[in-house]
């Protein structure tokens, strides 16, 4: 149940970056389920791969090159996935940090602490 929860609050999450972005959009409520569902798949996989990768460029910049992974990692969804469309790097870079503050803040609304609705 937790994480069908947590699945639709990263789809709403997804729904709500067009209002705050002009340069990424999301064409209806399925690729906004689709692209969650890929970007939750990607996070688990790939991302820590890629931290591994790249962990001498991250401690050398005290963490913040994990931001570039995020973006890249929120990009390569982007273009994978119909229906979601980043324009560049850029808003990609922005646009992955305002997910995760978004997922963020209605994740602590809407789950309790011990993880249940």
């Amino acid at each position: 149940m937790r994480l069908l929860l947590t699945w639709l609050i990263n789809a709403a999450a997804l729904m709500a970056l067009p209002y705050l972005m002009h340069s990424v959009s999301v064409d209806n409520v399925g690729a906004a389920l689709v692209a969650a569902l890929v970007l939750g798949l990607v996070n688990t996989i790939i991302r820590p791969v890629l931290v591994v990768l790249t962990l001498p460029v991250t401690v050398v910049s005290l963490g913040l090159f994990i931001l570039v992974i995020n973006a890249l990692l929120f990009w390569l969804v982007a273009n994978v996935v119909g229906g979601f469309h980043v324009a560049g790097f850029g808003s990609a870079f922005l646009a992955a940090i305002l997910y995760s503050v978004i997922s963020w803040a209605l994740s602590t609304l809407l789950l309790n602490k011990d993880g249940n609705p």
